[in-house]
């Protein structure tokens, strides 16, 4: 039973995307797109309509600013037992740039990775004595968000050899692992067929460069992980929680594939 749905699955899905190729996106491949395309990579930007493009490119307009605006805001609220605020340990904000291009990273001490959520939330609990902000809350979006933004148009660079090297490996086992009643995995969308038409939506290589980003889609930011979660679910598969091991592995994975595209924090997408 279950190779019969993953079969007509599929054909259904190739059939979806041949069919549908965005004539947008043909013409997209003969553009000279700079700093959002590096070798064979390109950047969610690269796919999105020229609206949603002007959309991201105009700070007044990006309606993912309000989000930097929180971070911004929270980064000089003392919070916690220890009475301190970010500022108080990292005064000010610039000094976030090029923080954000290496995560997640390993990290000796955790004997895991961490990606900048949880590095956010590591400062908190340490250092300011205060509570985690949960997953995909105003607090920690836009915190991410802000120290991000701060390394706007710099390229991702994380680290995938030494200790970093069996998550690396986990990463990519999962990226190309079929899953759920689709029975598909995230290179048949990513590498196999961007630039191709699902339904309505035109898809992309899934780059994470842009995250958290804002979409259209969702009426708000959301993380990466939300991402990974909102994939799993559409191949009927049961997603993994936020944070989870399996999704800091393919996060690095996934961050490596977009090496040397710009961070663009945050992003718009539909």
């Amino acid at each position: 039973m279950g190779s019969t749905i993953s079969r007509y699955a599929l054909f259904g899905l190739a059939l979806a995307m041949t069919a549908g190729v965005a004539a947008n996106a043909v013409a997209d491949e003969k553009k000279n797109w700079g700093a959002y395309q590096v070798e064979d990579r390109r950047s969610g930007y690269t796919y999105a309509a020229p609206e949603t493009q002007a959309m991201q490119d105009d700070n007044f307009q990006n309606p993912g600013m309000l989000w930097a605006e929180i971070g911004e805001e929270l980064w000089n609220k003392v919070d916690g037992k220890a009475g301190k605020s970010c500022a108080s340990c990292h005064n000010d904000p610039e000094s976030m740039k090029g923080v954000a291009v290496s995560y997640p990273k390993y990290v000796a001490e955790k004997k895991n990775l961490e990606n900048l959520e949880q590095r956010i939330n590591r400062c908190r609990t340490d250092n300011m004595k205060a509570k985690e902000w949960k997953y995909e809350s105003k607090e920690l979006l836009g915190m991410t968000v802000f120290v991000r933004h701060q390394s706007l148009g710099m390229p991702v660079n994380v680290k995938v050899d030494g200790e970093a090297a069996p998550y690396f490996e986990k990463g990519k086992a999962f990226y190309n692992e079929r899953r759920g009643q689709l029975d598909m995995a995230c290179k048949h969308c990513h590498e196999d067929f961007p630039g191709m038409r699902l339904r309505a939506n035109v898809l992309s290589e899934g780059q994470g460069n842009g995250f958290p980003v804002y979409r259209l889609k969702w009426n708000g930011v959301g993380s990466l992980h939300r991402r990974f979660r909102g994939c799993n679910k559409q191949v009927r598969s049961t997603p993994y929680g936020y944070g989870s091991d399996e999704y800091l592995a393919l996060e690095l994975y996934v961050m490596w594939r977009g090496r040397g595209l710009p961070v663009e924090t945050p992003a718009v997408r539909n």
